[in-house]
């Protein structure tokens, strides 16, 4: 279905709002993964979800405009509008990211040396007849379990899946988005396509300022991402100091391109063929939009208005849950470090920021040797499933309001 052939029809706005969410995160995860594997063929995928993004927009719009009866309605309903308009941001700039492969703009390869560090990379494989996953579903396939990898989104003719679950039947023909490390994609790939699955091989940069350019973009990549996590974790916990930290986030974004921008052009005197660099520039302007979009979305919240609980109720029902929990101190979490306890390995949960307990301190983007602490509380995204495992390593399994 195309845009302009989109007519009103009733839909639950919480649906769409979250297969927005699910749809955009997803985007930024293929447009990255393109670009490593220079792969047309996920750079095609993210146009053509790109497109349905530009559907579910319209659906929201439409039926927001609907609900609207009176001017309390639209005081009500314009921050929803305004996350509505946001998640169409980051879907355009995953497109312009994708871009960059299809239009052949130019990218060196210190970009693809750099990437597999920064990203858990996503491919693309097509599911065989011969394959043990046909007619399974993934509840019994328990792939992510066995490997640490994950389906996060299948295109079955002209259809895409996006938020496929436990109950969700594989079926031969079936396209699949993967997402993990090397070592569990190539056991998953195998088995679905019986072909072996090769990582590329790329050239470590040696022009110094080339690397340094390369470093800074990746770091705005990470925090771009990081910040609409937040976002949205802002907007369902109506936290002011989560938004906040979108806030600064946001900021660190616009300052690195300034060093990313330099870096470039003091590069582009050593490089040999300077227009090669034009991906790059194409890249950091789009992962800038990203970071933007994510403090749209927690504007509200800084402003001190209200979200209105069909956001919040999205963000609960989406593919992936954001949970926020307290740290008991008796639990096998309190005084230990992320990676002593493996906690994105053990559970699938990615803890994306850290409050430390009687205190406005937060540690954004924590790593292994984060050190947790009973009564911190931790913010962090995954599967249902890797939620409630999460939940009883740190001896909390409610979500919490303060």
């Amino acid at each position: 279905m195309n845009p302009e052939d989109v007519e009103y029809e009733p839909v639950s706005v919480k649906a769409v709002l979250a297969e927005m969410k699910d749809t955009a995160e997803l985007l930024i995860d293929l447009s990255y993964s393109s670009v490593l594997h220079a792969n047309e063929d996920l750079a095609e995928a993210v146009l053509t979800l790109e497109e349905r993004m530009d559907i579910l927009q319209l659906q929201a719009r439409m039926s927001l405009m609907m609900a609207a009866r009176s001017p309390e309605d639209a005081e009500e309903l314009a921050p929803v509008l305004g996350v509505v308009g946001a998640a169409e941001k980051i879907a355009d700039a995953a497109g312009d990211i994708a871009k960059v492969v299809i239009e052949d703009i130019g990218l060196p390869d210190a970009i693809r040396a750099a990437l597999p560090e920064a990203v858990e990379t996503t491919i693309r494989c097509e599911l065989t007849n011969s394959s043990p996953y046909s007619s399974q579903t993934l509840g019994e396939i328990n792939m992510e379990t066995e490997t640490g990898v994950r389906v996060v989104a299948i295109f079955r003719g002209d259809e895409w899946v996006t938020n496929p679950n436990h109950e969700t039947v594989l079926r031969a023909g079936d396209v699949l988005l993967l997402r993990g490390r090397d070592d569990g994609l190539q056991t998953v790939y195998e088995t679905a396509t019986g072909s072996s699955y090769d990582p590329p091989e790329v050239e470590e940069p040696t022009i110094r300022d080339l690397e340094r350019a390369v470093d800074s973009l990746v770091l705005m990549k990470d925090m771009s991402e990081l910040a609409v996590d937040l976002a949205y974790g802002a907007v369902l916990f109506d936290s002011e100091g989560v938004a906040e930290e979108v806030e600064e986030l946001e900021a660190e974004v616009d300052a690195l391109k300034s060093r990313f921008e330099a870096w470039t052009l003091r590069a582009a005197e050593r490089v040999e063929d300077p227009v090669s660099l034009r991906g790059l520039v194409h890249i950091a302007s789009a992962t800038e939009v990203i970071s933007d979009a994510a403090l749209e979305i927690a504007e509200g919240v800084l402003h001190g208005i209200d979200a209105h609980p069909v956001v919040a109720a999205a963000v609960k029902e989406s593919d992936e849950v954001i949970i926020r929990l307290r740290v008991a101190p008796e639990s096998d979490l309190a005084d230990a470090t992320l990676g002593d306890r493996r906690v994105k390995s053990e559970t699938g949960m990615r803890v994306i920021a850290v409050r430390r307990q009687g205190r406005k301190e937060w540690v954004v983007s924590p790593g292994s040797r984060t050190r947790l602490n009973g009564g911190d509380v931790i913010i962090a995204k995954g599967t249902r499933a890797g939620a409630e495992r999460l939940g009883e390593l740190v001896g909390d399994e409610r979500e919490f309001d303060e």
